[in-house]
């Protein structure tokens, strides 16, 4: 796809990075599912390889999906909000530059025109796809009003095990479906 192409050369956030940019971005037009998430981590960063780290571990088991279908391009469309490691803030990375979002995400959703199925991962993505978004436990506690083709998820970082803890119906209720989903659209 000629526009991941011209992602992979982006740099238009060098004078904001202490790094170098290194866009990471998967997926192809017959993806069925989309992945839209925040940005990068470091480890990502380093890789080059999106949810490389143990955010993709955790998310990968509330998909229900090995690391082989996770990372075939013609199932999943990993698509973050920005594309670069942003940076370190005082309690995380830092949120994931705008200006990206503004110059890639409506032209590469273009591309994507076999999915079936978004995931919103986190505040960035919600509030980028989401209408009526107030905040991510209100989006992911009415998950299922998105469904069949949405779902709002919290974050899967191990720094999120406290939001986990205090919404214990995440686990029992919303993961399921979402496997069930993931499970029904992969073997369509």
């Amino acid at each position: 796809m000629k526009l991941l192409d011209e992602i992979a050369a982006c740099r238009l956030c060098h004078t904001q990075f202490g790094h170098m940019p290194s866009p990471v971005v998967q997926g192809n037009a017959s993806a069925k599912v989309l992945i839209a998430g925040q940005a990068p981590s470091m480890t990502v960063h380093k890789t080059g390889k999106p949810f490389n780290d143990a955010s993709g571990t955790k998310l990968r088991d509330w998909l229900g999906v090995t690391e082989q279908q996770f990372y075939d391009p013609s199932l999943f469309a990993i698509i973050p909000m920005a594309f670069c490691y942003p940076g370190k803030g005082k309690t995380g990375d830092k949120a994931p530059p705008k200006i990206c979002a503004k110059t890639w995400r409506e032209k590469l959703l273009a591309e994507f025109n076999q999915v079936e199925f978004t995931i919103l991962i986190g505040q960035y993505a919600q509030s980028y796809h989401l209408t009526s978004y107030t905040n991510v436990t209100e989006a992911v506690q009415n998950w299922e009003k998105f469904m069949p083709t949405r779902m709002p998820l919290p974050h899967p970082s191990p720094r999120n095990h406290y939001w986990l803890k205090r919404n214990p119906w995440f686990e029992i209720n919303a993961i399921p479906a979402l496997k069930k989903r993931i499970s029904d659209i992969l073997t369509s």
